[in-house]
């Protein structure tokens, strides 16, 4: 899990808007005030993608569902640590959850 926090904190190091966040036992990088992205136990992701890009989320090699709880949480996806293998990866899944985070209201 610390390994891909530090991957993602290389990537997002010079953005003065982004902040961490210990959340659900690790790490959460918040946007603004709100959930972008974080590492799982078990070395995936997360992405707040949001509703309207939950499709085409989903549709990436490596997403599923968000089931935290055992019930599926609309708007996010778990990324599997394989298909992040390649830092360019990771960009394009914080793209896309910055695509959708970015234009909520800042807290």
């Amino acid at each position: 899990m610390e390994e891909m926090a530090d991957r993602v904190r290389k990537l997002l190091f010079d953005d003065p808007n982004i902040a961490e966040k210990k959340m659900f036992g690790g790490i959460c990088f918040m946007l603004n005030g709100n959930m972008l992205c974080g590492p799982v136990k078990n070395g995936d992701m997360m992405f707040r993608v949001g509703k309207e890009q939950e499709e085409e989320a989903l549709s990436r090699e490596g997403a599923r569902e968000m089931d935290f709880t055992g019930k599926p949480m609309k708007g996010f996806v778990f990324v599997s640590a394989s298909s992040l293998e390649v830092d360019a990866r990771i960009y394009e899944w914080i793209a896309l959850a910055t695509n959708f985070v970015g234009n909520l209201p800042a807290k």
